[in-house]
């Protein structure tokens, strides 16, 4: 059964991420089993396994190194995002530079970064380009984002970039790892490419919609950190190009993101956003349909509305 194959590759997973963060300096080892340990949707493994299966892979512990690599990354870019944004709480704790400060934060997402290496290594040059591709294109679009942001020119052309390379490059990767490391033909590669493309941008547009109309309880982290810093969806509607002055001219209000956070909201901007990650996501499932129908297709699919759908 599929679903069982699947939980029994997540079990991998899991174990693979805990066991890769093991250290003698402690602090490192708690505050990366801090949040490890705190949860998360597993969604990027999950479509790892998914490919593998899709791709004709049968043994889970071929590909459950190199999902549990593609997550270690996802994770150790959370450890910093937190710290960039003065975010004190992550899947509903404490977060890492909360509790642990800036300066071991900073260090255990670079330990985090530094153990993918040793996971990859044993996987072969093919599978170490994929994922060193990402991280790269992932780091740029995180910078593309923080300059852009700076200035307070987040525009929708500058918008597409940052998403397309800071979230869609690990998604691929997702992806594509999984079809490697089944031996897929180059046909079933590029399909699961442009679906782990798709897939990515519309996690990403959803993301930025949760900031402005999600529940802080619900997704365990505070709303409106993105407009607060001059960035995500909601920044290309602001003055219609992503131009910050409304921001600046309302800072003596008491509350000026919460303030501008609901003009966004009657503006219509929310649902210009999620009419965006429908085409997204309509694009992820047209990739899809240029594979045979297989029951790991059908969940690749679900997964689609599932990123679509969510509430944190």
């Amino acid at each position: 059964m599929l679903e069982t194959r699947i939980q029994t590759g997540l079990d991998a997973v899991e174990a693979a991420m805990q066991n890769s963060i093991n250290s003698d300096v402690e602090t490192l080892q708690d505050a990366s089993l801090h949040i490890i340990k705190s949860g998360g949707k597993r969604i990027r493994p999950r479509i790892s396994l998914l490919a593998f299966v899709l791709a004709g892979g049968d043994d889970m512990a071929d590909v459950a190194t190199a999902a549990a690599a593609v997550e270690l990354v996802h994770t150790a870019t959370l450890v910093h995002d937190d710290i960039n944004d003065h975010s004190a709480m992550r899947r509903g704790q404490v977060a890492v530079h909360a509790r642990w400060g800036r300066t071991f934060a900073l260090l255990t997402g670079d330990y985090m970064f530094a153990k993918v290496y040793a996971m990859m290594a044993p996987l072969g040059t093919e599978a170490n380009k994929v994922m060193a591709d990402a991280a790269v294109t992932l780091v740029e679009g995180e910078t593309i984002q923080a300059k852009a942001a700076k200035a307070g020119v987040m525009d929708r052309e500058t918008y597409k970039l940052v998403i397309e390379r800071k979230t869609a490059s690990l998604f691929i990767a997702s992806a594509e790892l999984g079809a490697i490391l089944a031996g897929a033909d180059e046909k079933t590669r590029a399909c699961l490419r442009e679906y782990g493309r798709y897939v990515g941008l519309t996690y990403q547009i959803v993301d930025d919609i949760l900031d402005l109309v999600g529940d802080p309880e619900t997704m365990g982290k505070p709303a409106g950190l993105d407009l607060a810093q001059n960035r995500g969806v909601a920044m290309t509607a602001v003055n219609g190009n992503g131009n910050s002055a409304v921001l600046e001219a309302e800072a003596e209000e008491d509350d000026p993101v919460a303030r501008m956070m609901q003009q966004l909201r009657d503006s219509g901007a929310v649902d210009v956003a999620r009419i965006e990650a429908d085409n997204m996501a309509q694009k992820a499932r047209e990739a899809l349909y240029q594979l045979p129908r297989s029951e790991a297709r059908d969940e690749l699919e679900s997964i689609i509305d599932l990123i679509r759908d969510r509430e944190s």
